[in-house]
């Protein structure tokens, strides 16, 4: 199987669970919380790892007690997992309500100049066979390296909004693109913008909407979510979906099939308040594909 260089992603998150996001006014709220290891490369990583994809993945952490425990956590979980040293661990307090609508607060930010250990990167870069460019600051930079060695390169642009310049240097590196229509609603003008542009083909999830898929020259593709899996907590599955969907792309699979393989694995993310759920397997997703399908 060919390898994956996930670039970019790490935080430690405060989740706060509550019935419903808070409306802008003075609140007092009540709520249930934990804290864990978040953000989209560590949620690609777990996922890709427990799928038995060839992955490494690189991020920056602040010598500090979060990215300790981000460093502990992705170890026990078998990530390999490779970084440099920033000035403070990225943290986030994500508001989740029970519809699964979430809320992210950056408390702490990741530095996107810092330094790094580019003759490592480049090593990396080199021997992989595909790249996940996530949008972080510090990936940006290391756009020219990953075109040197022309890698197939795909990326998240999460919760996009057309237009904003912060993202266009992602979309010109992408062979590939993942989105949320989340503030997208005009998301089907975008995907045929970019497979017009060249894109091998665009994902966009719409959260309990289910999923779209768009080839060049193609129509649409249409996927439901998987009604029977109960919501417990959304947080990260997105990226199980993305996981799920490069596995069957790996193995060389339809493209129908391959989102259908997103669509088990975000699924049985959200009934689970892991990053990633326990249950998520290669084994778990060619028997649920088989038992649904």
């Amino acid at each position: 199987m060919k390898k994956v260089l996930i670039l970019g992603g790490t935080s430690y998150d405060e989740i706060i669970y509550l019935d419903r996001l808070p409306d802008p006014v003075p609140a007092t709220l009540f709520a249930s919380g934990i804290e864990a290891v978040g953000s989209t490369g560590a949620g690609k990583a777990l996922a890709m790892t427990k799928l038995g994809i060839d992955n490494r993945l690189h991020s920056i952490l602040g010598n500090d007690e979060p990215g300790n425990r981000i460093i502990a956590f992705l170890e026990s979980k078998n990530v390999r997992f490779t970084y440099d040293w920033d000035v403070q661990t990225e943290r986030h307090v994500n508001l989740m309500d029970r519809e699964g609508k979430r809320i992210s607060i950056f408390v702490k930010s990741s530095t996107a100049d810092l330094p790094l250990d580019l003759p490592r990167l480049e090593t990396m870069i080199k021997d992989a066979d595909l790249i996940v460019l996530n949008i972080i600051g510090y990936t940006k930079r290391l756009i020219p390296l990953i075109q040197k060695y022309h890698k197939e390169v795909w990326t998240d642009l999460h919760d996009y909004q057309g237009g904003d310049l912060y993202y266009q240097p992602f979309i010109d590196a992408a062979d590939v693109i993942f989105l949320s229509s989340d503030r997208l609603p005009d998301y089907l003008h975008w995907m045929t913008k970019w497979t017009r542009e060249g894109k091998k083909f665009v994902v966009t999830t719409h959260g309990r909407n289910g999923a779209t898929l768009l080839e060049k020259n193609k129509e649409p593709r249409f996927e439901p979510i998987i009604e029977s899996y109960p919501l417990v907590d959304a947080n990260g599955a997105g990226d199980s979906f993305f996981s799920g969907f490069l596995y069957g792309y790996l193995k060389n699979q339809p493209m129908e099939k391959c989102l259908c393989y997103g669509t088990i694995a975000g699924g049985v993310k959200i009934t689970s308040h892991q990053l990633v759920s326990e249950q998520l397997s290669s084994e778990y997703l060619e028997s649920m594909y088989e038992k649904i399908y």
